[in-house]
């Protein structure tokens, strides 16, 4: 039996999962094709914040993968509801790219970047971080400033390699205050899992989640109390690091979920 008639809920990371920098993952939409026209729930979730759900979509969509937005989740979706209904009114600072910024203001936060001002420090995937927005954020959570993340990964894959993602961003600035983070919205937060839950209705063991990142996608599967599907195709993982974390599968990639499986 392949592993696609197994389940009948599959949970989708997207970078390093589906595709990886521009480039989609070899059979990645021959099996996300084959799900939709055997009658599968799909859900792509992303703790990236760097596009936006139109974004997504049309990269998809001219990659032969048909989603519609009620299908998809995103870390910077989980954040800004949250934002919008305990932080609406208040001044915040976003280590951050635009596309998050503007949707953190659209949840009626005031962006600044003057220290005494601000009263909540997002962080987030910043291709563009600096010393400089490292210090704004440091003095204002020393401040007082609520200190909060989108998402906590390391790194983010990219066509070829790994750059420097929120996890990273956020020990830094755990250092240099001696505060640590109140809380995280993606991947492998309960919030996020709730957010999974209200979508995809069924029973649990009837549900997989297929990531790359095994201390994010893995975790949550783990927590969540659904099976998962590891991916070699996306960031390195030291498994024998994070022994306690146990995906049911290993593969090489996505194209693996139509091919025989042992059970």
């Amino acid at each position: 039996m392949i592993l696609a008639d197994i389940y009948e809920g599959f949970i989708f990371d997207l970078d390093g999962t589906l595709y990886r920098g521009e480039e989609l993952i070899p059979g990645a939409d021959t099996v996300v094709n084959y799900l939709i026209q055997a009658g599968r729930s799909l859900l792509f979730v992303t703790n990236k914040t760097t596009n936006t759900l139109d974004d997504y979509i049309k990269f998809l969509g001219k990659n032969g993968i048909q989603i519609s937005p009620n299908q998809f989740i995103s870390a910077a979706e989980v954040i800004k509801s949250y934002t919008a209904k305990h932080f609406s009114g208040k001044q915040f600072f976003a280590i951050a790219e635009e596309p998050f910024i503007r949707e953190i203001e659209s949840a009626g936060l005031l962006f600044s970047d003057r220290p005494n001002e601000i009263e909540v420090v997002i962080v987030s995937l910043d291709r563009e971080l600096s010393l400089k927005k490292l210090e704004i954020a440091s003095r204002a959570i020393e401040n007082g400033a609520r200190f909060i993340a989108a998402n906590i990964d390391d790194t983010c894959p990219v066509e070829g390699d790994e750059i420097w993602d929120a996890g990273l961003t956020i020990a830094a600035l755990e250092k240099r205050t001696h505060c640590k983070l109140e809380m995280h919205f993606g991947k492998p937060s309960q919030i996020m899992i709730n957010t999974i839950f209200s979508k995809l209705n069924m029973p649990k063991e009837k549900i997989i989640l297929i990531g790359d990142r095994i201390e994010t996608d893995i975790l949550m599967a783990n927590l969540a109390g659904i099976s998962s599907a590891l991916v070699r195709s996306g960031v390195k993982n030291d498994l024998a690091l994070h022994r306690h974390i146990k995906p049911d599968y290993v593969i090489d990639s996505v194209k693996c979920l139509l091919r025989d499986v042992v059970l």
